[in-house]
């Protein structure tokens, strides 16, 4: 978010001619800066929801830090009161440098100095900001010598917010998911350099030391670009770092950081930086997750997944013969694309993304189970996938099994998804005999966040039946089943599996007195305290 300020006791010259070229170069200029300001904040807060989750918070407190900033910065600037292009100048300088690197330094940060984080994080927007906030203010008293002070600050407040309107929209759609985060920043640090070098053109006959300006631009400028040119270098040296293995792929979508890692142990998976399975073992986080529901119900035809768009849960579904369709909701296509498409991970996942009795559904999980198929593709934008949808009407029909798959709770976004609202619209689409299982975090670590899903679904009118698994890489994990009927314990699992068995099952619905449940409140979209539990219960783990 970008505001002006204006410098006090202005006052209104005589009627202004039609603007000149000057005038019209320091407008697109306010443009750019206004773009490149914003953007800097918009970098800030993704990459604190990255490393320190809960995004209403870090967006809060980043916007809130870089406004008090920005008044700062304008009032700072009026003590600049002779040669204002030359201060114009530097400060653009000043900002394309630091702007333009904030998130390299901010990912090196954290990979290298995780508890200098916060630190590094909030000075760097401290600083940011209060050079931004010098900028409008300059370039408004450098257009006061020919704009009338009525149209000067309409055409200001005009160029500004059209170019805040502009990188907002860019950012999520095209300039992260194209570029990243990194070379997103450098980019927007040679426009800010770029409009310093047009400044230095206009105001040469002004400037005492134009040369020592252009050796300024020049050195910023090629500083930004071979940033830009070793942009992927960097990345990959932090990550190395932050995950101890080879990135060998990162990805960043619209909707989260990517990262896969290769080392001694196989690959990981890590979405905004939160480890996600581990192939040493996540075997055994999703045979729990799976075949305790399936295999009790004794013949499932239809099965939904929501969340799991690894496809190792699909895996483990398409060992029942049953099963006549799988529909997989997951919200970022990435995801699916990625563990279809590349050997390595399409090998995890057994080729399960690419079999003909699944269907995969690009959309947020809360619209499929609140409009339908149809509906919920339509509010994605996809109305190639709805259309399909609509003409098909078997699909809205109860499923047998729901297997809910979401990332831990870490902000609302997600937190929404563990709601009283979202299981009773989970109810609706269950079978009356079916059975939804829901991973619930840790019962040891996050033992209130555990048993409030718990009351949750049963708030939702369901029963809850709560079991846990031990899996290395997580410590022990808890599930919880929801249905209509109580959960019956099977007699039989399916051939192949290297963790679960009949008679090792039983003991997963036993809870030692450490992790027996606790009283908790109702999860619900009004209030979302699980986020807030869950954020308190692993803080402690990893403050």
């Amino acid at each position: 978010m970008t505001t002006s300020a204006f410098p006090p006791g202005e006052v209104t010259g005589p009627p202004a001619a039609p603007p000149g070229p000057v005038e019209v170069a320091l407008l697109a200029s306010v443009f750019v800066v206004a773009a490149c300001g914003l953007l800097y904040e918009l970098a800030a807060g993704t990459l604190a929801s990255y490393v320190l989750g809960d995004s209403v918070l870090q967006f809060s407190t980043i916007i809130g830090t870089y406004l008090f900033a920005m008044g700062i910065g304008s009032w700072l600037s009026r003590y600049f009161e002779r040669q204002l292009p030359a201060h114009f100048l530097r400060v653009e300088l000043l900002v394309a440098l630091i702007g333009g690197f904030l998130p390299v330094l901010l990912f090196l940060a954290h990979a290298w100095a995780p508890g200098a984080f916060r630190l590094v994080l909030y000075g760097l927007v401290l600083l940011v900001g209060t050079l931004v906030g010098l900028e409008i203010p300059l370039v408004m008293r450098i257009l006061k010598r020919h704009v009338v002070l009525r149209d000067l600050v309409s055409q200001v407040l005009t160029f500004d917010y059209l170019g805040a309107l502009a990188v907002s929209i860019a950012f999520p759609l095209v300039l992260v998911p194209r570029l990243g985060l990194v070379r997103t920043g450098l980019l927007f640090g040679l426009l800010n350099a770029a409009v310093a070098l047009w400044a230095l053109w206009l105001f040469r006959h002004e400037l005492r030391r134009p040369l020592a300006h252009l050796a300024a631009c020049v050195a910023v400028m090629g500083t930004l670009a071979g940033g830009f040119a070793v942009a992927e270098r960097i990345t990959s040296l932090a990550e190395d770092q932050l995950y101890q293995d080879q990135a060998v792929v990162t990805h960043s979508s619209p909707i989260q950081r990517i990262v896969v890692t290769q080392g001694r142990e196989g690959h990981r998976l890590f979405l905004n930086g939160n480890l996600q399975f581990a192939e040493k073992d996540e075997y055994r986080y999703h045979e729990a997750l799976v075949h305790p529901v399936m295999a009790a119900h004794g013949g499932p035809r239809r099965v939904a997944v929501l969340g799991g768009g690894d496809g190792m849960a699909v895996r483990e579904i398409l060992r029942y013969p049953s099963v006549e369709s799988v529909t997989l909701v997951e919200l970022d296509p990435a995801m699916t694309r990625l563990f279809a498409e590349n050997p390595a991970l399409a090998r995890l996942n057994g080729g399960a993304l690419a079999s003909p009795r699944l269907r995969i559904v690009n959309t947020d999980a809360f619209q499929w189970l609140a409009g339908g198929e149809a509906a919920s593709a339509l509010a994605a934008g996809n109305a190639a996938q709805a259309a399909p949808a609509a003409a098909r009407p078997g699909d809205d029909a109860p499923f047998d099994v729901i297997v809910v798959d979401f990332p831990d709770p870490t902000n609302f976004h997600i937190g929404k998804l563990y709601t009283q609202t979202f299981y009773a619209l989970l109810d609706q689409r269950l079978a009356a005999g079916g059975y939804a299982v829901i991973q619930s975090t840790s019962p040891l670590i996050a033992r209130q966040s555990f048993w409030t899903v718990a009351t949750t679904v049963e708030a939702a009118g369901l029963r809850a039946t709560a079991y846990h698994a031990h899996v290395p890489s997580f410590g022990e994990w808890g599930f919880i089943i929801a249905s209509r009927r109580p959960w019956r314990l099977p007699s039989t699992l399916p051939e192949g599996l290297r963790f679960l068995t009949p008679e090792t099952l039983p003991a997963m619905f036993s809870f030692p007195a450490d992790m027996a449940r606790v009283p908790t409140p109702v999860n619900r979209l009004s209030n979302q305290v699980l986020v807030h539990t869950y954020e308190r219960e692993w803080g402690k783990v990893h403050p």
